[in-house]
């Protein structure tokens, strides 16, 4: 049947036992290393006494060689599974260790990638209106001391000797047209409700932007399989840092800290200076976004 299977170019029908033989363990074919070498190794020593002749230096160097090959193996046999783990990574693709290569679908495309310049150009205008509002409180707060220290820098005014006061005089001097003034300009600001904007604009910056900056790097990891340390990634993670250490300084402002107050505006402008900064190597991400991806 063999004979006419190949003679006809028919494939060979494998057998129950065969298929148990494929199926066995790694350890049976260390054994069948093993006993390949050891046929070697009689086979060269039956050659050499059936010619009468006594081996050679070669021929000893060959037997030594074939002993320590044994030696390995009998080791090898005990670490079968250590070793094929180890050897493991060795035989996957190197496609299967990264992100980039199509697997993600669309999430390596063009229009996810875009999405964080987009979300970080409109944090940028943000945060210059979270720090307008921000700028407007303070405004709330320090016009109330600049009209407190001008009413101590106003004359008494006189009384007659019955204790009634004089006619008011038809015109006010300059300063109490000033602390007029102030007092008009704060109730303007105080209708404005700066302290819960400003404040409601911090929660959203921080929410978004952390997760964001989080974000750009995931999606740099899922088109290149890799990151790229340089200075965009160094002044987005600054930029975040100085997101949560300004956060931090929230309670200690509501009691009233004026050294946490100035803390917290140093942070915030050295962070929309790092954030203007950084805009140039954000742009030419954007250009090499649209250079190595695809719609969509």
């Amino acid at each position: 049947m063999a004979a006419a299977a190949a003679t006809l170019g028919l494939p060979k029908l494998v057998t129950s036992k065969q298929q148990q033989k494929q199926q066995q363990p790694c350890h049976f074919h260390s054994k069948l290393l093993v006993s390949s070498v050891s046929h070697t190794q009689q086979t060269i020593i039956s050659k050499s006494s059936s010619q009468n002749q006594p081996l050679s230096k070669d021929n000893n160097n060959t037997q030594k060689l074939l002993l320590n090959q044994t030696a390995v193996l009998h080791h090898l046999k005990s670490a079968s599974l250590p070793l094929t783990a180890l050897a493991l990574p060795f035989f996957l693709h190197p496609e299967d260790a990264v992100a980039a290569g199509g697997e993600f679908g669309i999430f390596e495309g063009r229009s996810f990638a875009l999405i964080h310049p987009i979300v970080m150009g409109g944090l940028f205008i943000y945060t210059v209106y979270a720090g307008y509002l921000g700028w407007q409180w303070r405004r709330v707060r320090t016009i109330q001391e600049e009209v407190s220290d001008l009413k101590k820098q106003l004359k008494p005014v006189p009384v007659t000797p019955d204790g009634a006061a004089p006619a008011p005089t038809p015109s006010s001097s300059p300063l109490e047209a000033k602390i007029q003034q102030l007092t008009e300009e704060r109730k303007e600001l105080i209708k404005g409700s700066y302290r819960e904007k400003h404040f409601n604009a911090g929660s959203i910056l921080l929410g978004f932007g952390v997760s964001e900056a989080i974000f750009g790097g995931l999606n740099t990891w899922l088109r290149t399989g890799k990151l790229f340390p340089g200075p965009h990634l160094f002044a987005g993670a600054g930029i975040t840092i100085l997101w949560a250490a300004a956060a931090a300084l929230v309670p200690p402002m509501q009691k009233g800290n004026e050294t946490a107050r100035n803390l917290h505006i140093a942070l915030n402008v050295f962070n929309l200076l790092l954030f203007i900064w950084q805009i140039p190597t954000g742009i030419d991400i954007v250009f090499k976004v649209f250079e190595f991806t695809k719609w969509p």
